[in-house]
C-alpha cells in the first residue's frame, strides 16, 4: 500500500466517516494543530531520551500516554456533527494530568517573575509545544458545542502541564529559566 493517495491533490480531506472538506476547514486547522503539538512533544522526548534526572521514566510514560490521549482529542475533532464520537475524553483524563501537574508544579520553586521560553533543548521544545496547544484550543473553540467539555478542558490543562514540565525539566538540568527583564535595553 502506497503512502499516498492523491484524494488530496485538490485541496480537499476526508473528516471521519468519509466527509470531505477543504483543508483549511476549521475541523482539518483544530485537529492539525494537535498533531503538531503532538509531534513537537515526540521532539521533546527525544531530547530527553539521554538525560538523567529525577522522575524521567514517569514523565516519559506521561507523555507516551498523552500523545494517544491528543491523537484521539484530534480524532474527535475531525468526526463531522452529529455523529459518534468512538473514543471520547473523559473528565478522569484531564483529572489525571491536573494531578501529575500539581505534583510536579509542588517541586519547583515559586515564580517571582514572568520567564521566557527556553533553557534546555527539551524545555524550549516543551514550551513550544505548549503554545501549539493553546492554538488548538483556540482552534477547538469554534467547534465547542459540537465536541466534548473534556475537550477543551483537555487541551487548557494540557498547555499548563507543558509549562510546568518545561519548568521541570530546566530545573532537573540545572538550566536558569530566562527572566523577562521588566525593562527593555
Amino acid at each position: 500500500m502506497k503512502i499516498y493517495t492523491k484524494t488530496g491533490d485538490k485541496g480537499q480531506t476526508s473528516l471521519v466517516y468519509g466527509q470531505r472538506v477543504d483543508k483549511n476547514h476549521e475541523r482539518v486547522e483544530a485537529y492539525g494543530t494537535c498533531d503538531e503539538a503532538n509531534s513537537m512533544i515526540g521532539l521533546a522526548i527525544s531530547y530527553l531520551r539521554d538525560e538523567k534526572f529525577d522522575k524521567k521514566d514517569k514523565l516519559l510514560q506521561s507523555f507516551q500516554t498523552i500523545q494517544t490521549i491528543l491523537f484521539h482529542v484530534g480524532a474527535e475533532l475531525a468526526t463531522p456533527a452529529g455523529k459518534e464520537v468512538r473514543w471520547k475524553l473523559k473528565e478522569e483524563h484531564v483529572a489525571k494530568l491536573e494531578e501529575e501537574l500539581d505534583t510536579l508544579d509542588a517541586t519547583l520553586p515559586p515564580l517571582k517573575n514572568f520567564i521566557l521560553p527556553g533553557g534546555t533543548k527539551a524545555g524550549a521544545a516543551l514550551h513550544c509545544a505548549r503554545t501549539i496547544v493553546r492554538r488548538a484550543e483556540r482552534s477547538a473553540v469554534s467547534l465547542s458545542r459540537e465536541l466534548s467539555p473534556n475537550v477543551l478542558a483537555y487541551l487548557n490543562r494540557l498547555s499548563d502541564y507543558l509549562f510546568v514540565v518545561a519548568r521541570y525539566v530546566n530545573v532537573q538540568l540545572k538550566q536558569e529559566e530566562p527572566i523577562l527583564k521588566p525593562e527593555l535595553s
